[in-house]
């Protein structure tokens, strides 16, 4: 079953003749397959926004938590003293 988790399969997508010519052209520029360079693109947009959402989370964590101030939770001045002009 492992094995199997990493064989690639064949898909068929639907893409305009104008997108899979520009594709071809981007692909011979860089020495690819229309395949090889299609599947990098893919792989690189879920990689990309599994990084993201993976980031995202990390930090609403890190707010939850909250940060320690060094107030041990109590507020030692007033407002109106701490907006105090001079």
């Amino acid at each position: 079953m492992r094995e199997e988790k990493n064989k690639g399969r064949n898909v068929t997508l639907y893409l305009s003749r104008n997108l899979i010519q520009k594709a071809k052209v981007m692909a011979v520029k860089e020495d690819k397959s229309l395949s090889a360079f299609m599947r990098e693109a893919l792989e690189e947009k879920v990689t990309k926004d599994t990084g993201y959402k993976k980031a995202r989370k990390r930090q609403i964590k890190l707010l939850e938590k909250g940060f320690d101030l060094g107030t041990q939770g109590k507020i030692s001045i007033s407002r109106d003293r701490l907006h105090e002009r001079k």
